[in-house]
């Protein structure tokens, strides 16, 4: 059964307005701009986060730390979102979401200027704090905004808009760090990720309209997608389903390194395809998620599964290691779209807290995701991490597949105005 809409007959279930007129209103063209200014700034959020990971050897030596101390700018805005998510959409109460967008994104600009002329390796953890208050507020509020940006039956394209952000700087925003690193030097790469932050602002500040939320969220509120079924099944599949991409995810590299024989360039060039694919998966996650937000979770549970233990299986050499990279990357691409969307579905009138508590739970499994792996890997090798998180993996599978039945086939776009 789907939950109850609001009793407000001017908000839909994703917390939206609504036209009181039957007929269908296109999304106009600044309301697309909107939804695209959002998802550049999460291409730029994710860009920050990860920078760290092409150029920390560099920043390690700049700052006068070890290799181990400078890891901690990767751990500690994690940390800090998994808590940032739930603590700002209590703090924000009713502000406008047009008001809380735009100070995320200026918090991201000042994270990243800090970090360019940071002086010392304290400045650069403060920093990196600042970005972790914006991974988590980013995370929380930027899905359920831009789906009120359109009209109800463009939202999942529009969610899968902005999460196309992640695969994009997977694609060319890390990437794209390191080689500046390597030519301008590691503050360079800092400096134009805030000037592109920055662009980002202006375009908000022009085309963001107001976005009032539909009430303000109290701590008690937070517990409510906890006493959601659907909600409670969505958060179990999240931990087993992310710890066990993560685990594997981590080491990556080494795999197609020492599994899979390949040469520097070869492990270049799928890792560029891995995020290529994923990128190409996050748009087709925005269709599938319209038809059915379960079936989307499950096929890309068993794309994940299928990769992770073909891995043990399917041999060495370039073919081989692509056949792996491609099916894992359509997946990962997959993941973002199909797990917010079943939160929306899930907590359709409380979206926000459903996404605080998503986001904690993505944090979380992050953490112990690569935890697990690494134990896993020093202590029995990658092939045994990659047969480890394959089962975490099937495990999820097996909780959307069968505790996940209560909503049927429902979509995003199945829902109800």
């Amino acid at each position: 059964m789907m939950n109850s809409p609001s009793s407000n007959p001017c908000i839909d279930e994703l917390g939206a307005p609504v036209q009181a007129a039957a007929t269908p209103v296109p999304a106009s063209r600044s309301a697309w701009l909107a939804v695209g200014s959002i998802a550049v700034g999460t291409f730029a959020m994710v860009s920050t986060e990860f920078m760290p990971i092409g150029l920390l050897t560099d920043i390690a030596r700049g700052l006068n730390v070890s290799d181990g101390t400078a890891g901690l700018m990767v751990t500690m805005p994690g940390v800090l979102a998994a808590f940032a998510g739930p603590a700002l959409i209590v703090a924000s109460g009713k502000l406008d979401r047009r008001t809380v967008l735009i100070a995320l994104t200026t918090l991201l600009i000042a994270s990243n200027l800090l970090a360019a002329f940071a002086p010392n390796f304290a400045t650069m953890l403060v920093a990196r704090l600042l970005l972790g208050l914006c991974v988590g507020g980013f995370w929380t509020f930027a899905p359920a905004a831009a789906t009120q940006l359109v009209p109800h039956a463009s939202q999942a394209r529009a969610m899968s808009i902005v999460l196309a952000g992640v695969s994009a700087a997977t694609v060319l925003g890390v990437p794209a760090g390191s080689f500046l690193g390597t030519l301008f030097g590691w503050r360079a790469s800092f400096a134009v990720t805030g000037a592109l932050a920055a662009a980002v602002l202006l375009v908000q500040l022009w085309l963001l309209p107001s976005i009032p939320p539909v009430r303000a969220i109290g701590a008690r509120d937070l517990l409510t997608p906890l006493t959601r079924r659907m909600a409670q099944v969505g958060l179990l599949a999240v931990l087993f389903f992310i710890a066990g991409h993560f685990a594997a995810y981590t080491y990556l590299k080494p795999l197609l390194q020492q599994v899979f024989g390949l040469a520097p360039n070869s492990v270049s060039t799928l890792l560029l395809v891995y995020g290529a694919v994923g990128f190409v998966g996050t748009f087709l996650g925005g269709s599938l998620v319209a038809r059915s937000v379960r079936g989307t979770t499950l096929l890309a549970a068993l794309m994940l599964a299928t990769a992770l233990l073909l891995t043990t299986v399917i041999g060495s050499g370039f073919v081989p290691g692509a056949v792996v990279v491609v099916i894992w990357g359509v997946a990962f691409g997959l993941i973002p779209v199909a797990l917010t969307g079943w939160m929306m579905e899930a907590v359709p009138d409380a979206p926000e807290a459903g996404q605080a508590l998503l986001v904690s739970g993505f944090q979380v499994a992050i953490a112990s995701g690569a935890l697990i792996g690494g134990v896993t890997v020093d202590s029995f090798g990658i092939s045994s991490a990659m047969v480890l998180s394959g089962v975490l993996v099937l495990i999820a599978a097996l909780i959307v597949g069968t505790l996940g039945r209560a909503r049927g086939g429902a979509s995003l776009a199945a829902m109800p105005e």
